[in-house]
């Protein structure tokens, strides 16, 4: 190697390393601020109740919950106790009763805890889901879950590892079934 070669490397050597920490700190200082902000709710709301409609002007879904947190900065809203009705485009329409859930700016809804799903038709195939852990796709009106459910209706209770369902069809599968029970109803 030449001296040349040499005094490049070294000026080049030195150079980076007196600009390199005050670029590593500048970074360091302005991630800071920002990841304290995030985890600070844009807004809070006790006992919330709203009401959602579709572009012709129907309900499209309700939501109440006794303690609401909004996050923009992280993309999703935090629900303690949340109890939401989700209306079908059909006549079947849902409420979802939680412990916890958050609603993503992608319009996905995930239940934690004690995920209770109802039916309000009555003449459903499906009247009761539960389980602790359930997703529901507002966009495409589906729900999925990779736990452990239980899915009741009129005569029968269904044991599985995960489904999936279209509301809007009424069409299930189990990702996993485990157990189904059948009782048929006497005859009089």
């Amino acid at each position: 190697m030449s001296r040349l070669t040499i005094c490049i490397l070294v000026l080049f050597s030195l150079a980076l390393g007196l600009v390199l920490p005050s670029w590593l700190k500048e970074d360091k200082q302005l991630n800071l601020p920002e990841t304290e902000e995030a985890w600070i709710p844009n807004y809070q709301a006790q006992k919330m109740k709203s009401t959602l409609y579709d572009k012709s002007g129907q309900i499209n879904h309700q939501v109440y919950a006794e303690k609401m947190e909004n996050y923009d900065l992280l993309g999703f809203t935090l629900f303690k106790q949340p109890s939401y009705l989700l209306y079908a485009q059909t006549l079947h329409s849902w409420q979802v009763d939680a412990k916890e859930g958050t609603l993503y700016e992608d319009q996905r809804l995930q239940f934690e805890t004690d995920v209770k799903v109802t039916s309000l038709n009555k003449e459903g195939y499906v009247q009761t889901i539960r389980t602790n852990f359930i997703e529901v796709n507002l966009t495409d009106k589906t729900m999925y879950s990779d736990q452990a459910v239980e899915i009741v209706g009129p005569n029968y209770v269904i044991n599985s590892n995960g489904f999936t369902a279209n509301l809007e069809t009424q069409r299930y599968e189990l990702l996993n079934h485990v157990k189904t029970v059948y009782q048929p109803s006497a005859s009089h």
